[in-house]
């Protein structure tokens, strides 16, 4: 294996990783947003329990998920 290919793998990793930090990153502030939310009586949790607010908010986090995946996709193609 030459330097070339090598550093050609080195960058398609370094892609991958920042797609997933990303991710990782935003997912975080997500919960930290959700946790002081529902600490300070703002976000009552008991509301998810109810089946339809429940499909909505999976369905907000899927496409949230796959927007990412399309993301890191692209992010590692270039």
């Amino acid at each position: 294996m030459s330097s070339a290919q090598l550093a050609e793998k080195i960058r398609k990793l370094s892609r991958l990783a920042v797609a997933i930090g990303g991710f990782l990153i935003m997912i975080g502030m997500i919960l930290v947003n959700a946790v002081v939310l529902s600490l300070m009586n703002i976000v009552d949790v008991s509301t998810f329990t109810n089946e339809t607010y429940l499909l909505i908010f999976m369905l907000a986090l899927f496409s949230v998920g796959m927007l990412d995946i399309v993301a890191g996709v692209i992010l590692s193609r270039r």
